[in-house]
């Protein structure tokens, strides 16, 4: 089981370090599933004031 484990390598002048690839593996980023507003029909009492909100960070 430790070799089915990634690695921590360490990168000269660099801030972060390194990952090693596991088997089986990509270094493909994952797809996002594109999100959709429900239907008319389907909305809460709420969810207008909620899509409409941003967090104050943005």
């Amino acid at each position: 089981m430790a070799d089915e484990r990634q690695r921590i390598v360490r990168v000269a002048g660099s801030r972060r370090a390194k990952l090693t690839r596991v088997e089986g593996t990509t270094s493909e980023p994952h797809e996002r599933a594109e999100r959709s507003a429900p239907a008319e029909g389907e909305r809460g009492p709420n969810d207008e004031r909620m899509l409409r909100e941003v967090p104050p960070h943005y």
